[in-house]
């Protein structure tokens, strides 16, 4: 029985009623967002209300990450519209069922640790490049229905009423944490504009949010290698999105909330979570980093919010859509900007003269990327690429040789730094061969042989000495440089000294 309490964080020490008001909060925020983000696909709005219920649901009941909101996003949306364009949403359903069952491999094969990959100025940059989005995308509710600004009365009703939210989210937590201030935003917000009549957006004005519950539907499309050859790529892209931005929030939350959630598990829960929305006629998702952040600042901590976040979104859809089609876009729109302040890692900005140039040129190339091309996936991609190669730099010039000869005249190599691809070239020049004594020893004690590069290298430098009748010898190798040479064997052929403290194996020539 606490097993399945377990799943709905029952055992655990809960607030009832920050996780109850929380969960509201959450689902009167992801209303406009869902319908914003399947007309951005090109989809029905009411898709994308499916997607977050379905989405949320599963994800907050299975999910490795307690508190963490799910659903219906921008990441996912700008993968499909192409598809959706092209061939029909029957094939951007196919897109998230096989999206989904890619993600479950994913989690099976717990590949959630490589997200240890990631550096922490990624993070960074992908942050703050998802607060510049979140804060972008609600400039548009700043224009009217042609697409113009608004000018005079509409335009400074809905600034006032946006500020009036914001002040309220800022200074309520300040007086009490009785009650969610996002929450007590919305309310109030929606009172004033009830109580004086103002005349301003609303909720309805997008799309209407009445519906059923959702239902099921098998994707329409041929059964066959050329169906699979259309959507592979999508499914491939919106899963690793997905993946990649569940994991990222999965690790902003843990440490908001000094806890730990399981990527591996949360990778199975979202596979789960698309395959489902696939059959109930949804558009897929993934974790919503905002959304996450108005239920954690609500006080959750626990998986009922979330529950109750999409199971209160599925009642507004059948029974509430009349009043939720009400509230004032302004009050959305102010919470969502002030998300998007909390969101933004402003430690980050004083960083600039204190950490390393390349920490900085990876964190804002991450930055750029998210905002221009609204593809978290490639952003976090080419920062660990830049990462990376910035860290190779740095190692391949740390390779060192000290030099001595013993009273036996044997020269010893003594190599510091690791040899791999980007240090073959410094190693190289580090030996004398034509000058050196009959006998030449290299010591790998402070030193590791890494890559297929590292083996060619000492190869060549084995050729060049026996071409002059010398001998050379490879002395404290780690274990795993031995059996990295014992592999390739066939294409090196080197002595290994015998060492009392390693007891390493003799390779004879």
């Amino acid at each position: 029985m606490e097993k399945y309490l377990n799943l709905f964080g029952l055992t655990q020490k809960v607030n009832y009623k920050n996780e109850v008001l929380s969960g509201l909060t959450v689902a009167l925020a992801l209303i406009p967002e869902a319908l914003a983000f399947a007309i951005i696909a090109g989809l029905s709005p009411l898709t994308g209300l499916y997607s977050a219920f379905i989405m949320g649901i599963v994800t907050s009941i299975l999910g490795g990450r307690p508190g963490m909101i799910s659903g219906a996003t921008g990441a996912v949306a700008v993968v499909i519209v192409a598809l959706a364009k092209t061939h029909g949403p029957e094939y951007v359903l196919a897109t998230v069922i096989l999206a989904g069952i890619i993600q479950i491999l994913a989690g099976v094969l717990k590949l959630g640790k490589l997200m240890r990959l990631v550096p922490h100025p990624v993070i960074f940059g992908f942050v703050n490049g998802l607060a510049i989005i979140i804060f972008m995308s609600q400039l548009h509710q700043l224009k009217d229905s042609t697409g113009h600004w608004l000018t005079g009365t509409p335009l400074y009703t809905m600034l006032g009423l946006v500020f009036v939210t914001m002040l309220v989210i800022w200074l309520l937590p300040k007086l009490t944490k009785a009650i969610p201030a996002p929450l007590t935003a919305i309310l109030v917000i929606f009172g004033i504009v009830a109580a004086l009549g103002i005349d301003t957006r609303t909720v309805g004005d997008i799309a209407s949010i009445r519906g059923g519950f959702p239902p099921f539907h098998l994707p329409e499309v041929p059964l066959n290698l050329e169906t699979l050859s259309i959507i592979f790529p999508y499914a491939a892209i919106v899963a690793g999105v997905g993946l990649i931005e569940s994991l990222l929030t999965l690790n902003i939350i843990d440490e908001i909330t000094e806890t730990r959630g399981s990527g591996n598990k949360e990778a199975v829960a979202q596979g789960t979570a698309n395959f489902l929305t696939g059959l109930f006629s949804g558009m897929g998702g993934c974790a919503m980093i905002g959304q996450s952040l108005i239920n954690i600042s609500s006080g959750a901590r626990a998986r009922l919010s979330g529950i109750v976040a999409a199971v209160m979104l599925l009642v507004f859809i059948m029974f509430g859509a009349g009043i939720i089609e009400k509230l004032p876009m302004a009050a959305l729109t102010g919470l969502m900007i002030m998300v998007a302040i909390g969101t933004f890692e402003w430690a980050s900005l004083k960083t600039f003269n204190k950490m390393p140039k390349s920490d900085i040129l990876v964190m804002v190339m991450v930055t750029l990327v998210t905002v221009v091309f609204h593809n978290l996936a490639v952003a976090v991609l080419i920062g660990v690429i830049i990462a990376a190669l910035v860290f190779a730099w740095d190692n391949a010039k740390r390779i060192r040789a000290r030099k001595y000869t013993d009273d036996n005249g044997v020269k010893h190599y003594e190599i510091y730094g690791p040899l791999f691809f980007g240090s073959v070239t410094a190693f190289n020049e580090k030996f004398d061969v034509l000058n050196d004594p009959d006998e030449v020893i290299i010591d790998f004690a402070e030193s590791r042989v890494v890559d297929m590069s590292a083996i060619e290298a000492l190869n060549k430098m084995t050729e060049r000495y026996l071409k002059v009748g010398k001998k050379i010898h490879l002395k404290h190798l780690s274990p795993d440089c031995k059996i990295l040479l014992k592999n390739a064997e066939q294409i090196i052929d080197v002595n290994v000294l015998e060492d009392p403290h390693y007891k390493v194996a003799v390779n004879k020539l």
